[in-house]
Protein backbone atom coordinates (compact mmCIF):
# COMPACT_ATOMS: atom_id res chain seq x y z
CA UNK A 1 0.00 0.00 0.00
CA UNK A 2 0.87 4.03 -0.45
CA UNK A 3 1.36 5.46 2.80
CA UNK A 4 2.00 9.67 2.47
CA UNK A 5 3.61 11.43 5.63
CA UNK A 6 2.22 14.86 5.72
CA UNK A 7 4.60 18.38 6.38
CA UNK A 8 2.91 20.17 9.55
CA UNK A 9 1.71 23.39 8.88
CA UNK A 10 0.23 24.29 12.28
CA UNK A 11 2.03 27.56 13.52
CA UNK A 12 4.52 25.31 16.84
CA UNK A 13 3.95 21.90 15.50
CA UNK A 14 7.43 20.22 15.36
CA UNK A 15 6.26 16.62 15.08
CA UNK A 16 6.26 14.63 12.51
CA UNK A 17 3.87 11.34 12.13
CA UNK A 18 6.13 9.02 11.03
CA UNK A 19 10.08 8.62 11.69
CA UNK A 20 12.42 7.08 9.56
CA UNK A 21 13.20 4.15 11.94
CA UNK A 22 8.77 3.29 11.35
CA UNK A 23 9.09 4.07 7.88
CA UNK A 24 12.09 1.65 7.42
CA UNK A 25 9.73 -1.21 8.85
CA UNK A 26 6.82 -0.04 7.02
CA UNK A 27 8.98 -0.53 4.20
CA UNK A 28 10.50 -4.26 5.09
CA UNK A 29 6.75 -5.02 5.41
CA UNK A 30 5.90 -4.09 1.55
CA UNK A 31 4.67 -0.71 1.71
CA UNK A 32 5.57 2.44 -0.12
CA UNK A 33 6.22 5.36 2.00
CA UNK A 34 5.89 8.91 0.65
CA UNK A 35 7.17 11.74 2.91
CA UNK A 36 7.04 15.28 1.71
CA UNK A 37 10.18 16.97 1.59
CA UNK A 38 11.18 18.93 4.90
CA UNK A 39 8.45 17.08 6.77
CA UNK A 40 10.60 15.80 9.38
CA UNK A 41 13.15 19.08 9.35
CA UNK A 42 11.79 20.10 12.79
CA UNK A 43 11.91 16.90 14.66
CA UNK A 44 15.82 16.50 13.40
CA UNK A 45 14.79 14.29 10.90
CA UNK A 46 16.28 15.07 6.94
CA UNK A 47 15.00 14.28 3.83
CA UNK A 48 18.10 12.00 3.80
CA UNK A 49 17.39 9.89 6.68
CA UNK A 50 13.55 8.73 5.03
CA UNK A 51 15.56 8.09 1.92
CA UNK A 52 18.33 5.90 3.79
CA UNK A 53 15.21 4.14 5.51
CA UNK A 54 13.14 3.24 2.21
CA UNK A 55 10.99 6.27 1.66
CA UNK A 56 10.36 8.19 -1.28
CA UNK A 57 10.61 12.10 -1.28
CA UNK A 58 8.17 14.28 -3.08
CA UNK A 59 8.09 18.09 -2.94
CA UNK A 60 4.61 18.92 -3.88
CA UNK A 61 1.18 18.14 -2.42
CA UNK A 62 0.15 16.76 -5.58
CA UNK A 63 3.32 14.28 -5.57
CA UNK A 64 3.07 12.90 -1.98
CA UNK A 65 -0.79 12.40 -2.22
CA UNK A 66 -0.71 11.01 -5.91
CA UNK A 67 -2.22 7.14 -5.98
CA UNK A 68 -2.07 7.11 -2.12
CA UNK A 69 -4.09 4.93 -0.04
CA UNK A 70 -3.23 6.14 3.50
CA UNK A 71 -2.49 9.40 4.60
CA UNK A 72 -0.83 10.34 8.02
CA UNK A 73 -0.40 13.41 9.76
CA UNK A 74 0.14 14.93 13.65
CA UNK A 75 -2.77 17.24 13.12
CA UNK A 76 -5.75 18.64 11.27
CA UNK A 77 -5.15 18.57 7.32
CA UNK A 78 -5.38 22.10 5.78
CA UNK A 79 -8.02 23.63 3.45
CA UNK A 80 -5.41 22.73 0.85
CA UNK A 81 -4.50 19.28 1.92
CA UNK A 82 -8.41 18.03 2.00
CA UNK A 83 -8.61 19.35 -1.30
CA UNK A 84 -6.14 16.46 -2.62
CA UNK A 85 -6.87 14.01 -0.35
CA UNK A 86 -7.87 10.99 -2.36
CA UNK A 87 -11.57 9.79 -2.96
CA UNK A 88 -11.91 6.16 -0.69
CA UNK A 89 -8.51 6.76 1.44
CA UNK A 90 -7.79 6.50 5.00
CA UNK A 91 -6.68 9.73 6.87
CA UNK A 92 -4.81 9.19 10.14
CA UNK A 93 -3.86 12.05 12.65
CA UNK A 94 -5.04 13.92 16.10
CA UNK A 95 -8.24 16.13 14.45
CA UNK A 96 -9.93 16.78 17.32
CA UNK A 97 -12.86 14.94 16.52
CA UNK A 98 -14.70 16.35 19.56
CA UNK A 99 -14.65 19.64 18.81
CA UNK A 100 -13.93 19.39 14.59
CA UNK A 101 -17.46 18.82 13.37
CA UNK A 102 -17.21 20.79 10.02
CA UNK A 103 -14.04 18.95 9.35
CA UNK A 104 -15.47 15.35 9.62
CA UNK A 105 -18.54 16.69 7.65
CA UNK A 106 -16.18 17.51 4.78
CA UNK A 107 -13.98 14.16 4.92
CA UNK A 108 -17.29 12.46 5.06
CA UNK A 109 -18.79 13.82 1.86
CA UNK A 110 -15.11 12.90 0.06
CA UNK A 111 -15.53 9.46 1.11
CA UNK A 112 -12.33 9.89 3.19
CA UNK A 113 -12.35 7.08 6.22
CA UNK A 114 -10.99 9.26 9.21
CA UNK A 115 -8.83 7.73 12.07
CA UNK A 116 -8.94 10.41 15.07
CA UNK A 117 -5.77 8.98 17.68
CA UNK A 118 -7.19 11.08 20.42
CA UNK A 119 -10.40 8.38 20.51
CA UNK A 120 -8.19 5.26 20.95
CA UNK A 121 -9.68 3.71 23.78
CA UNK A 122 -8.29 2.92 26.10
CA UNK A 123 -8.39 -0.91 27.12
CA UNK A 124 -5.25 -3.26 27.50
CA UNK A 125 -4.93 -4.33 23.85
CA UNK A 126 -5.07 -0.24 22.66
CA UNK A 127 -2.17 0.97 25.08
CA UNK A 128 0.36 0.41 21.81
CA UNK A 129 -1.62 3.25 20.29
CA UNK A 130 -2.24 5.33 23.03
CA UNK A 131 -1.53 8.71 21.46
CA UNK A 132 -3.04 10.77 24.81
CA UNK A 133 -1.03 8.72 27.16
CA UNK A 134 2.35 9.14 24.75
CA UNK A 135 2.14 12.75 24.53
CA UNK A 136 0.73 13.16 28.05
CA UNK A 137 4.41 11.60 29.72
CA UNK A 138 6.75 14.16 27.60
CA UNK A 139 4.18 16.82 28.89
CA UNK A 140 4.16 16.10 32.65
CA UNK A 141 8.29 15.79 32.24
CA UNK A 142 8.57 19.16 30.09
CA UNK A 143 6.51 20.76 32.29
CA UNK A 144 8.40 20.19 35.79
CA UNK A 145 11.51 21.43 33.35
CA UNK A 146 9.58 24.95 32.50
CA UNK A 147 9.07 24.96 36.47
CA UNK A 148 12.49 24.89 37.61
CA UNK A 149 13.77 27.30 35.10
CA UNK A 150 11.10 29.48 35.87
CA UNK A 151 11.23 29.67 39.79
CA UNK A 152 14.02 31.85 41.40
CA UNK A 153 14.87 29.27 43.66
CA UNK A 154 16.48 25.46 43.93
CA UNK A 155 14.12 22.22 43.77
CA UNK A 156 16.42 19.82 46.18
CA UNK A 157 17.49 20.31 49.45
CA UNK A 158 20.75 22.58 49.68
CA UNK A 159 23.32 22.10 52.27
CA UNK A 160 25.46 25.39 51.93
CA UNK A 161 28.42 26.79 54.28
CA UNK A 162 26.07 29.33 54.72
CA UNK A 163 23.41 27.57 55.57
CA UNK A 164 20.57 24.84 54.54
CA UNK A 165 17.87 26.02 51.88
CA UNK A 166 14.69 23.46 52.24
CA UNK A 167 13.50 22.17 49.24
CA UNK A 168 10.69 23.71 46.97
CA UNK A 169 7.21 22.69 47.49
CA UNK A 170 5.55 21.19 44.35
CA UNK A 171 2.14 20.46 43.77
CA UNK A 172 0.51 18.23 41.28
CA UNK A 173 -3.31 18.63 40.42
CA UNK A 174 -4.38 15.52 38.22
CA UNK A 175 -2.92 12.21 38.26
CA UNK A 176 -2.85 10.85 35.19
CA UNK A 177 -0.15 10.06 32.78
CA UNK A 178 0.97 13.78 32.50
CA UNK A 179 0.62 14.62 36.35
CA UNK A 180 2.67 11.16 37.44
CA UNK A 181 5.22 11.95 35.07
CA UNK A 182 5.52 15.56 36.50
CA UNK A 183 5.57 14.09 39.96
CA UNK A 184 8.68 11.47 38.93
CA UNK A 185 10.57 14.02 37.65
CA UNK A 186 10.06 16.48 40.35
CA UNK A 187 10.81 14.28 42.83
CA UNK A 188 14.04 13.27 41.00
CA UNK A 189 14.56 16.91 40.80
CA UNK A 190 14.39 16.49 44.37
CA UNK A 191 11.38 18.89 45.47
CA UNK A 192 8.60 17.66 47.91
CA UNK A 193 5.84 16.74 46.22
CA UNK A 194 2.23 16.85 47.08
CA UNK A 195 -0.25 15.60 44.33
CA UNK A 196 -3.98 15.53 44.01
CA UNK A 197 -6.41 13.34 41.78
CA UNK A 198 -10.68 13.48 42.14
CA UNK A 199 -9.76 9.34 41.53
CA UNK A 200 -9.25 7.88 44.56
CA UNK A 201 -7.66 4.76 42.68
CA UNK A 202 -4.16 6.42 41.90
CA UNK A 203 -3.42 7.03 45.53
CA UNK A 204 -1.53 4.60 45.05
CA UNK A 205 0.35 5.19 42.45
CA UNK A 206 0.87 8.61 43.57
CA UNK A 207 2.43 7.17 47.05
CA UNK A 208 4.29 4.82 45.08
CA UNK A 209 6.44 7.79 43.61
CA UNK A 210 6.69 9.16 46.43
CA UNK A 211 4.75 11.96 47.16
CA UNK A 212 2.06 13.05 49.12
CA UNK A 213 -1.74 12.00 47.92
CA UNK A 214 -4.02 14.96 48.71
CA UNK A 215 -7.41 14.04 50.85
CA UNK A 216 -10.01 16.48 49.19
CA UNK A 217 -13.93 15.14 50.91
CA UNK A 218 -15.06 14.71 46.80
CA UNK A 219 -16.88 11.59 46.00
CA UNK A 220 -14.69 9.51 43.94
CA UNK A 221 -15.17 10.36 40.12
CA UNK A 222 -13.25 8.20 38.20
CA UNK A 223 -15.33 7.37 34.85
CA UNK A 224 -15.52 4.13 32.15
CA UNK A 225 -11.42 4.12 31.06
CA UNK A 226 -10.13 5.70 33.24
CA UNK A 227 -10.99 9.34 32.87
CA UNK A 228 -12.40 11.73 35.60
CA UNK A 229 -16.03 12.34 35.29
CA UNK A 230 -17.56 16.35 35.83
CA UNK A 231 -18.35 17.60 39.05
CA UNK A 232 -21.33 19.13 40.14
CA UNK A 233 -21.05 22.84 41.03
CA UNK A 234 -21.22 22.08 44.84
CA UNK A 235 -18.63 19.51 44.35
CA UNK A 236 -15.94 22.33 42.53
CA UNK A 237 -16.88 24.76 45.38
CA UNK A 238 -15.46 22.50 47.98
CA UNK A 239 -12.73 20.76 46.14
CA UNK A 240 -11.25 24.59 45.30
CA UNK A 241 -11.74 25.51 48.98
CA UNK A 242 -9.91 22.62 50.59
CA UNK A 243 -7.21 22.35 47.46
CA UNK A 244 -6.33 26.45 48.29
CA UNK A 245 -4.73 25.67 51.50
CA UNK A 246 -2.03 23.69 50.02
CA UNK A 247 -1.61 25.73 47.08
CA UNK A 248 -1.37 28.88 48.79
CA UNK A 249 1.70 27.31 50.42
CA UNK A 250 3.51 25.57 47.37
CA UNK A 251 6.55 26.95 45.32
CA UNK A 252 5.16 25.06 42.08
CA UNK A 253 1.95 24.40 41.24
CA UNK A 254 1.39 21.97 37.83
CA UNK A 255 -2.21 21.34 36.68
CA UNK A 256 -2.65 18.91 34.27
CA UNK A 257 -6.88 18.09 34.43
CA UNK A 258 -8.74 17.64 31.74
CA UNK A 259 -11.95 16.13 30.42
CA UNK A 260 -12.31 14.60 27.00
CA UNK A 261 -14.31 17.08 25.30
CA UNK A 262 -15.19 19.38 27.83
CA UNK A 263 -13.54 22.93 28.70
CA UNK A 264 -10.95 22.16 31.48
CA UNK A 265 -12.14 22.31 35.16
CA UNK A 266 -11.04 25.30 37.63
CA UNK A 267 -9.15 24.32 40.35
CA UNK A 268 -6.75 27.58 41.47
CA UNK A 269 -9.65 30.63 41.76
CA UNK A 270 -7.66 34.21 41.92
CA UNK A 271 -8.19 34.66 45.17
CA UNK A 272 -6.04 31.60 45.59
CA UNK A 273 -3.75 33.07 43.41
CA UNK A 274 -3.72 36.27 45.09
CA UNK A 275 -2.70 34.59 48.66
CA UNK A 276 -0.26 32.86 46.99
CA UNK A 277 3.62 33.65 47.55
CA UNK A 278 5.08 35.69 45.58
CA UNK A 279 7.76 34.43 43.00
CA UNK A 280 5.69 31.07 43.00
CA UNK A 281 4.89 29.37 39.69
CA UNK A 282 1.78 28.17 38.07
CA UNK A 283 2.70 25.75 34.71
CA UNK A 284 -0.93 24.96 33.47
CA UNK A 285 -1.24 22.29 31.09
CA UNK A 286 -4.75 22.26 30.90
CA UNK A 287 -4.37 25.75 28.56
CA UNK A 288 -6.18 24.53 25.73
CA UNK A 289 -8.80 23.23 27.23
CA UNK A 290 -8.90 26.96 28.93
CA UNK A 291 -6.42 26.53 31.76
CA UNK A 292 -7.42 24.72 35.40
CA UNK A 293 -6.60 28.37 36.67
CA UNK A 294 -8.32 31.08 36.18
CA UNK A 295 -6.18 33.71 35.97
CA UNK A 296 -4.67 31.61 32.92
CA UNK A 297 -4.02 33.16 29.43
CA UNK A 298 -4.12 29.99 27.09
CA UNK A 299 -1.15 30.11 24.95
CA UNK A 300 1.26 33.10 27.19
CA UNK A 301 3.14 33.58 30.45
CA UNK A 302 1.59 36.39 32.46
CA UNK A 303 2.37 37.29 35.94
CA UNK A 304 -0.59 37.50 38.75
CA UNK A 305 0.29 39.30 42.09
CA UNK A 306 3.63 37.91 41.80
CA UNK A 307 2.43 34.48 40.63
CA UNK A 308 3.92 33.76 37.11
CA UNK A 309 1.52 31.75 35.47
CA UNK A 310 3.03 29.49 32.54
CA UNK A 311 0.36 28.52 29.78
CA UNK A 312 1.69 27.05 26.73
CA UNK A 313 0.07 25.13 24.08
CA UNK A 314 1.68 21.89 22.62
CA UNK A 315 3.97 20.94 24.79
CA UNK A 316 4.90 17.90 23.28
CA UNK A 317 6.23 19.60 20.39
CA UNK A 318 8.60 21.38 23.18
CA UNK A 319 10.47 17.92 22.37
CA UNK A 320 10.38 17.27 18.85
CA UNK A 321 12.65 14.22 17.84
CA UNK A 322 11.06 11.82 21.34
CA UNK A 323 7.53 13.11 20.43
CA UNK A 324 7.35 12.04 16.83
CA UNK A 325 8.90 8.72 17.86
CA UNK A 326 6.88 8.11 20.45
CA UNK A 327 3.80 9.11 17.89
CA UNK A 328 5.15 7.45 15.36
CA UNK A 329 4.59 4.04 17.05
CA UNK A 330 1.26 4.67 17.85
CA UNK A 331 0.55 5.38 14.26
CA UNK A 332 2.20 2.07 13.66
CA UNK A 333 0.35 0.41 15.67
CA UNK A 334 -3.33 1.44 13.82
CA UNK A 335 -1.36 1.07 10.48
CA UNK A 336 -0.55 -2.85 11.38
CA UNK A 337 -3.93 -2.98 12.37
CA UNK A 338 -6.08 -1.82 9.67
CA UNK A 339 -3.28 -3.03 7.10
CA UNK A 340 -2.89 -6.93 5.52
CA UNK A 341 -1.51 -9.00 2.41
CA UNK A 342 -4.23 -7.45 0.74
CA UNK A 343 -4.35 -4.37 1.46
CA UNK A 344 -6.85 -2.02 3.37
CA UNK A 345 -8.63 -4.66 6.01
CA UNK A 346 -10.63 -2.43 8.02
CA UNK A 347 -12.98 -4.62 10.63
CA UNK A 348 -15.42 -2.58 12.75
CA UNK A 349 -16.35 -5.13 14.47
CA UNK A 350 -12.44 -4.34 16.41
CA UNK A 351 -13.41 -2.33 18.66
CA UNK A 352 -10.15 -0.17 18.23
CA UNK A 353 -11.02 0.40 15.06
CA UNK A 354 -14.82 1.08 15.36
CA UNK A 355 -13.40 3.33 18.65
CA UNK A 356 -11.20 5.26 16.78
CA UNK A 357 -12.43 6.03 13.14
CA UNK A 358 -14.92 9.42 12.94
CA UNK A 359 -16.06 8.75 9.19
CA UNK A 360 -16.53 6.11 6.83
CA UNK A 361 -18.83 5.69 3.89
CA UNK A 362 -19.77 8.51 3.72
CA UNK A 363 -21.15 9.83 6.79
CA UNK A 364 -19.88 10.08 10.61
CA UNK A 365 -18.92 6.40 12.70
CA UNK A 366 -18.40 5.28 16.27
CA UNK A 367 -19.30 8.05 19.26
CA UNK A 368 -20.02 10.62 17.41
CA UNK A 369 -22.33 9.19 15.26
CA UNK A 370 -24.27 8.29 18.36
CA UNK A 371 -24.25 12.01 19.70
Amino acid sequence: MKIAVLAESTPGETRVALVPDTVGRLAKAGHTVTVQSGAGDAASYSDDAYRAAGAEIASHLEGVLAGVSIVTKVGEPTAAEEEHLPAGCVLIGMLRARQNGELLERLASRGVTAFSMEMVPRIARAQRLDVLSSQASLAGYKATLIASNTIGRFFPLMMTAAGTIPPATVVILGAGVAGLQAIATARRLGAKVQAFDVRAAVREQVESLGAEFIDVEVADAEEAGGYARQLSDEEQARQRDQLAEYLVKADVVITTAQIPGRPAPKLITRPTVERMRPGSVIVDLAAEGGGNCEATVPGERTEAGGVIIEAPFNVPAMMPEEASVLYSRNLQGLLELITGEDGLSLDFEDEIVAGTAVTHGGKLVGELAAA
